[in-house]
């Protein structure tokens, strides 16, 4: 329902012509292709604007909007001034958007985003509430100010998520990990950081406090909050001009898109994000790009291409470690390296090729990393499962279900459903339904 007061945007409207909004909608898509954005545009979306229920587009959107019609102002379109938009005396009640829910395409528009983590108001308020325990009291700094207590908490809670995602797994920490996401914005749009130094490293750590918050999203299976969280982290790399962080958001645009079923999009943001990532001098980061790049034209069936990219990943990684590799990185070493190419063959057919890399990732890999260990045995299961190994996929099943009481992660207990799945037909084999036996019974309780 659009908003009491809302008016009509004309000038966007006309700009339609005859086109549906579907159709207009998808020339919106097109031309953010072009240009290596990431929107989710469709014919609701159109019709939110020309009502007038979003009276300016996130950047996302300006930019695609821009480049549709050369020569153009958003104020040419239709658009109030960002300003207006967005200052804190810009909106009347009715004005006030109701909270979105989670999957719903308000969650889409990053400025929309934005306002939903504000809500702590206060400079004071949101650094209170920066980590993941209860907020302190006692904590509370000087509203006026933003300095280097506030940027290292934003810092740390990065650190800590991860963290906790390693040992864990994402589910029933996103949630917790959306307090400090909306403190950082706070913070962020409190512009109380008046030094250039510390302004750039609260945009960095916001950044990377979204793709980290965008990543539990992903593991725990809500891939548009996801999207929405990448997104955002993405428009903060822009404004800013930070391409680490650029880079840091392209990467994990394509590994979303690779896993939702979009393998095209997948290599645009994988190539973008090598573009971005070319200046900082990390092999290892242009290595896990390529392999962004590998998945997704695995996902086209571009087996050629994929093998293309899969070199160049081996020969950066080749080139070792090095002081511009980012933080973020750390779990990328070899294991990891071995487990992105398992998944490519397996997204080829290639399942016996795709089962020695899985099993190669399963037996580099750190046990500390729990999550981790628990992903690529789940792939093992997966490939072995369809390669008609079925006795050892069984048996790395097993090994799976030994470490689900220690991860919750919605992304490796789907990927084991569906190993089971394969598994089914071949009970009368004694390991399969052993395992099978197994699984149910550890299962159940999250079904119930």
């Amino acid at each position: 329902m659009v908003s009491t007061g809302a008016v009509p945007n004309l000038a966007f409207r006309r700009l339609r012509g005859q086109r549906s909004a579907g159709e207009f909608a998808a020339a919106v898509r097109r031309s953010a292709r072009e240009i290596s954005e990431q929107v989710a545009c469709d014919a609701r979306y159109i019709g939110r604007v020309e009502s007038g229920e979003i009276r300016c587009p996130n950047y996302a959107y300006e930019r695609v909007f821009l480049h549709m019609f050369p020569g153009t102002t958003l104020a040419d379109l239709g658009f109030s001034p960002r300003e207006t938009v967005r200052g804190r005396g810009a909106r009347t009640p009715a004005d006030t958007p109701p909270p979105p829910t989670l999957h719903s395409d308000t969650y889409e528009e990053s400025d929309v985003l934005r306002r939903v983590f504000m809500t702590s108001g206060t400079t004071a308020m949101a650094a209170a509430t920066l980590g993941l325990g209860p907020p302190s009291a006692a904590a509370l700094p000087d509203p006026r100010r933003v300095g280097e207590t506030e940027v290292s908490a934003v810092e740390k809670a990065v650190r800590q998520i991860r963290l906790l995602d390693d040992r864990h797994g994402a589910d029933g920490l996103y949630r917790r990990a959306s307090r400090p996401l909306r403190a950082a914005y706070a913070l962020l749009d409190s512009g109380a950081a008046t030094r250039r130094s510390t302004a750039d490293r609260l945009h960095a750590g916001a950044g990377e406090l979204a793709i980290s918050v965008g990543w539990l999203a992903h593991d725990s299976g809500r891939f548009e909050d996801a999207r929405s969280h990448y997104a955002e982290a993405l428009a903060t790399a822009r404004v800013a001009g930070d391409a680490a962080l650029e880079a840091h958001a392209f990467c994990n645009t394509s590994f979303l898109a690779r896993d939702t079923g979009r393998p095209r999009e997948s290599v645009r943001a994988a190539e973008a994000g090598q573009r971005a990532a070319q200046p900082l001098g990390s092999p290892r980061l242009l290595a896990l790009l390529a392999l962004r790049e590998a998945g997704g034209r695995a996902g086209l069936g571009d087996r050629t291409g994929c093998e293309r990219a899969i070199g160049r990943a081996h020969t950066a990684f080749g080139r070792g470690p090095c002081d511009a590799d980012p933080e973020w990185m750390t779990f990328f070493r070899e294991a990891e390296l071995e487990m992105l190419e398992a998944q490519c063959w397996s997204a080829l057919g290639d399942w016996s090729r795709a089962a020695r890399h899985a099993r190669r990732a399963a037996r580099l890999q750190d046990p500390h990393f729990t999550r981790n260990l628990a992903l690529y045995r789940t792939e093992l299961t997966w490939d072995l499962a369809r390669a008609g190994r079925v006795a050892e996929a069984a048996a790395a099943g097993h090994q799976v279900l030994d470490l689900l009481g220690r991860v919750r992660s919605t992304r490796i207990r789907a990927m084991l459903a569906e190993a089971v799945a394969v598994l089914v037909p071949q009970r009368c084999v004694t390991e399969v339904r052993d395992f099978l036996e197994r699984h149910t019974e550890a299962t159940e309780p999250a079904a119930s």
